[in-house]
């Protein structure tokens, strides 16, 4: 029986657990690159992301030439792990229920 909070949208709030970064810190990391020059290093160990989110955060263009690359690697059914997937889903399933019962969502 499926659990009623499997329904509920978290996307965008402050329970979405994907977003590392809000908008408002992208535009500083951009604009710190801009003015200061400052490396990639340094802005990704400020920030406690990775390197790799702020490279692209600079760069979107770069971000746009990597998806459409892993997109056409993912075809031939590369980069999926269906156990590694049913322990994702059943993660998230389960954090969206315990937010539910604590009335968060």
């Amino acid at each position: 029986m499926p659990y009623k909070s499997e329904k509920l949208k978290i996307e965008g709030t402050s329970y979405d657990r994907r977003v590392k970064l809000t908008t408002e810190q992208k535009n500083e990391i951009i604009r710190t690159r801009n003015e200061y020059g400052l490396s990639y290093n340094k802005l990704a160990k400020e920030f406690k992301v990775s390197k790799r989110l702020v490279y692209f955060i600079c760069n979107p263009d770069k971000l746009r030439e990597h998806r459409e690359r892993h997109k056409e690697l993912r075809k031939d059914g590369r980069y999926y792990d269906r156990e590694k997937h049913r322990e994702a889903i059943k993660s998230t399933r389960r954090y969206k229920q315990k937010l539910h019962l604590n009335g968060e969502i």
